[in-house]
Order: C-alpha cells, then sequence, then structure tokens
C-alpha cells in the first residue's frame, strides 16, 4: 500500500522538526524516559547480536536511520566485537549521536554510503524503509555494502496486523505523511528477494514498538514524541503525569500485543536476511 498522492520532499520535511530527535532533560521525566527506552530496546539488540554470531563476520554494524544513536550505544556498552557506525539524513541525529551518546555518525542517505563495497558485517534499518521514497535502493545498496555472509536486519509496521484492521486510520503505524509505504511481511519478502536477499528469521513482536503504538493509537495526546514534534506547551509536572499515564497505557497494551503477535499479526516485523547463496 502506498500514500497517495505523496508529499513533496519541502513538504514532508515539515514533519520531521529539529527537536524530532530527543535529547532526554536532566529532570525526573528525563531520567525515566532513559531508563525505558534502554529497557524496550533489550530485544532489538539480542535479535542483532544473534544475526553476528551466527554469520561470523568481520566489519562494522550500520545502522541506518540511526536517530540518536541510542542503539549502537547500547550495542557496544554489551560488549560488541565490531564497530558501529550511524547514518541518518538528519544532520540534528547525527549530532546527538555523536555528542549524547559518543557514537560516530554520519548525515546522508545510503545512496551514497560512507562506506566500501562489502565492508559491513550487518546492516540494520529499524522503521527506515516506509519513509522512503523508493525502498529498493537502499535494500539495493545495503546488498553492495555487505560482506558475503553479512546480515541485513529490517524492520517495519506490519500493515496486516490486527491492530489496523481494528482501528483503521487511527492506527499509529499508518502515520500519515511520513510513512509512504505500508508493507505487510509477504511484500517485505517480496522485496527482499527481488533485491536479492534470503529471508532467515521472522519476528513479529517489538518490546520498544507494539505495545507504545498500541498506546499512541488508542491516546495519541499522551505520545511523548508526538508531543515534542507537535511544540504542545506543558509544565514540568503535567509532562511527567502524562508520561507516568502512558507507561501505564503501554503496559496495559503488553498482553494484546504479545497475543496477536502470537499469532503472526503482531503491529511490527522484522526480518534478518543474508545475500542468496
Amino acid at each position: 500500500m502506498r500514500l497517495w498522492p505523496r508529499p513533496l520532499p519541502e513538504q514532508l520535511r515539515q514533519y520531521y522538526p529539529p527537536h524530532y530527535w530527543h535529547v532526554p532533560e536532566e529532570d525526573t521525566a528525563g531520567r525515566l524516559e532513559e531508563i525505558y527506552r534502554r529497557l524496550v530496546l533489550r530485544d532489538h539488540l539480542r535479535f542483532v547480536e544473534r544475526a553476528l554470531r551466527e554469520a561470523g563476520e568481520t566489519g562494522p554494524v550500520l545502522d541506518v536511520g540511526c536517530g540518536g544513536g541510542l542503539f549502537l550505544r547500547l550495542l557496544r556498552e554489551r560488549g560488541l566485537d565490531h564497530r558501529v557506525l550511524g547514518l541518518d539524513f538528519s544532520l540534528d541525529a547525527a549530532g546527538i549521536a555523536w555528542t549524547r551518546n559518543r557514537v560516530p555518525a554520519v548525515c546522508g542517505t545510503l545512496s551514497r554510503p560512507p562506506l566500501p563495497r562489502e565492508s559491513c558485517a550487518a546492516i540494520t534499518m529499524f522503521h527506515v524503509l516506509e519513509h522512503l521514497y523508493d525502498p529498493r535502493s537502499y535494500l539495493d545498496a545495503a546488498y553492495e555494502l555487505l560482506r558475503p555472509d553479512g546480515r541485513l536486519i529490517v524492520q517495519v509496521p506490519n500493515a496486516a496486523c490486527w491492530q489496523f484492521l481494528l482501528l483503521g486510520e487511527d492506527w499509529s503505524g499508518a502515520d500519515v505523511p511520513r510513512h509512504l509505504f505500508h508493507f505487510r511481511a509477504s511484500d517485505l519478502e517480496l522485496l527482499l528477494d527481488a533485491c536479492g536477499f534470503e529471508v532467515l528469521r521472522r519476528k513479529h513482536f517489538s518490546l520498544r514498538d507494539n505495545p507504545a503504538g498500541l498506546a499512541t493509537s488508542l491516546a495519541p495526546g499522551l505520545d511523548p514524541m508526538a508531543r515534542r514534534v507537535r511544540q504542545v506547551s506543558e509544565s514540568p509536572r503535567a509532562r511527567l503525569l502524562k508520561d507516568l499515564a502512558y507507561v501505564a497505557l503501554v503496559l496495559a497494551a503488553l498482553p494484546p500485543t504479545l497475543l496477536e503477535a502470537a499469532c503472526r499479526a503482531g503491529s511490527t516485523i522484522m526480518m534478518e536476511a543474508r545475500k542468496k547463496s
């Protein structure tokens, strides 16, 4: 599924304001948010670590759409033997990755990669493909960058999930107009196959994304990122109360999102792939 009519690039930029990549403030709400983000990224870390172990390749791990670089920082903190590098089209995001999380990051696109051919042990793209005008161009570039047995890990919202079927346009994964494409698992597999990849593993649940996505669909006014993007004016106390209410809603959303994921209808789909033999 595609968003139509597609916004022009200059129109789309206003939906990625400079403060989109948030640095937690040194207050109670900021510290709690940092703890929460570290906790919910654990299953992403385990998924990538297993892929690297099984690949047995040397070379850096490139995180495309790295945002503020927290994922790479946590990956390095867990004793990763590989070098890490972030890539993001936002200069502000790359700056935060360098200054806040102390990981190298480049502002640019994968169409003009900062690394030589067949140099990467792994490339990760968490919620990137749905934002692109040409998703295939990034997968083609990843194919060229990966070592012979390197791993590609991609994650996208799942347009065949129960949340979308039940909530329709209120599903947070639709995210109009930022999401230009909407993938089902079968769509993503066909795209990967057309770009020369074979899928090794699939994961239908993300602790970071599935419960939070349902919470945002039900109460968008509580979502911290949405409040930042919309520049909602709120006192520190009001911000803390809203954040706590949002976390409570996320916890309440955990059982139904685990159920839909167990039925392979989770609101996200993550895949590990490698070049075809």
